[in-house]
């Protein structure tokens, strides 16, 4: 077999290569796959969905969902981590203030040509030396320590976004839970509503054999109990869907199996707890968000401190020591070998005295950064009260609609009660009583609602002042 030219070969490893290579779209209209593509999939599957147990027949408790999802999300361990890395940052950041010793061997062979009179000689050295190199930046008028107060501000920072991650994953798994009790509850009570509207048809249907009611009124019996019927199945899907969410909020599949904790045993709150002008100022104090505001401008603070060093000289030491061998030889003498100690020391003073500007600039990027982040906590502020004021009153109004909501659910009982009552009588027709029947399911439902919501509403406004991060934490690092 022939051999191929050497250029041939290349040209086809070329071709060869940009056949294999990651490439873009090679068209608008079409969709595009490849071999990466196919590697990320399989390296996707290498890296299972991180699982826990639960008891599917233990009744869990908000405290005891929360304290899971703090223990599993994903979100905390992210920021956790994230914190971690800003903690070492501030390590690498101080290090700068300390000496660094390198041990160093160099190699060196060369020749070179020496003139001696009117002749080059011929010269080949080769030096080995084993020396520890130091290098210590003795002065730069504060610049490492605004790096070091910038990464300290960094990472406060991040630890005040490690406890804002935490503070809306309580709020999630909250209002999770709280949705998943107003679908149960709705659910609850499409069952009963059903079964009122089945117990209304079969009661018109007797009376329909009896000759006391019409076709048409168990017609109207018959369709209001399908329509209760259609409206289970919807309540029986968002129960589904709100039991997905709160799985998806602890960190697990939206098909795992557990209970949690009833409606009926949860306390309701009765009135608010404080003023809207304290929930404010405790916002103020305790949000993450405002807390991390203050962080940028300690940040800016350091940056104009780091801008200012530039103006000032730098006084800086490097210095080696240690042995070196080296072998000589000229023309074609005999060479010979040679060792001895060999040191450097270097005391630098540096001082810019022109850069184009830029140390003005810098020096004016940091006060406009430190400007931004002072306007940026005053329009935090403004949010803030405006998130909590909202907050609030949504509270208040769900507390009157809770009260509103028990009475009307008691009136509508005792209107539904007695319009049967009424119906078996014959004073009243099957259409009072489909109504007395549809109301009270609306009562019902409302009452369910008007609960939840006030349960959610309190959530809300905890998770605005930031109260829900003075809740004992539960156990587990992130």
């Amino acid at each position: 077999m022939a051999k191929l030219p050497a250029a041939t070969t290349v040209l086809l490893l070329a071709v060869a290569a940009r056949m294999v290579a990651q490439s873009a779209p090679a068209a608008p209209d079409k969709v595009w796959h490849s071999r990466a593509e196919d590697k990320l999939s399989r390296d996707l599957n290498a890296h299972p969905e991180q699982k826990y147990a639960l008891d599917a027949t233990k009744p869990y408790t908000l405290a005891e969902l929360i304290d899971l999802a703090q223990q599993h999300n994903p979100e905390t361990r992210v920021a956790w981590q994230l914190a971690k890395a800003r903690a070492d940052a501030l390590g690498i950041a101080r290090s700068a203030l300390y000496p660094t010793l390198a041990a160093v061997a160099l190699g060196v062979s060369l020749r070179t040509a020496g003139l001696l009179d009117q002749y080059f000689a011929r010269q080949t050295e080769g030096i080995f030396e084993p020396v520890l190199h130091v290098e210590w930046l003795i002065f730069d008028g504060g610049a490492r320590g605004a790096q070091i107060d910038i990464a300290k501000a960094n990472l406060l920072a991040a630890d005040l976004n490690f406890n804002d991650t935490h503070r809306k994953l309580i709020y999630a798994v909250s209002s999770a839970y709280y949705h998943l009790l107003n679908a149960r509850g709705q659910r609850e009570a499409a069952e009963v509503s059903l079964k009122n509207a089945q117990a209304v048809e079969d009661q018109v249907r007797s009376r329909l054999d009896n000759g006391l009611a019409t076709k048409p009124d168990l017609l109207e019996a018959s369709a209001a109990r399908a329509q209760a019927e259609y409206d289970l199945q919807a309540a029986i899907g968002e129960e589904q869907i709100a039991h997905g969410d709160l799985a998806t909020a602890m960190g697990l599949p939206p098909d795992t199996a557990f209970e949690v904790e009833e409606i009926d045993k949860l306390t309701t709150p009765t009135a608010m707890a404080d003023s809207v002008d304290a929930e404010i100022d405790r916002a103020f104090q305790q949000r993450p968000e405002m807390l991390t505001q203050m962080t940028k401008l300690r940040a800016a603070q350091a940056e104009i401190k780091g801008a200012r060093s530039a103006y000032i000289p730098s006084l800086s030491f490097t210095g080696d020591g240690g042995e070196a061998r080296a072998y000589g030889q000229v023309n074609l003498e005999p060479g010979g070998y040679a060792e001895g100690e060999v040191w450097t020391a270097t005391l630098e003073m540096r001082w810019t005295l022109f850069d184009g500007l830029r140390c003005e600039h810098q020096l004016m990027q940091a006060q406009a950064e430190k400007r931004a982040a002072e306007a940026g906590i005053d329009a935090l502020r403004d949010q803030i009260s405006d998130e909590v004021w909202t907050a609030y009153t949504n509270m208040q109004t769900a507390l009157r609609q809770q009260q509103a909501a028990a009475a009307l659910l008691a009136s509508s009982s005792e209107a539904y009660d007695a319009a049967r009552e009424s119906y078996g009588y014959g004073v009243r027709n099957v259409i009072d009583v489909i109504a007395a029947q549809k109301a009270l399911a609306q009562a019902r439902s409302e009452d369910i609602f008007a609960r939840t919501q006030l349960l959610l509403q309190s959530a809300t406004l905890a998770f605005h002042t930031g109260d829900l991060l003075e809740v004992p934490p539960g156990k587990g690092t992130p």
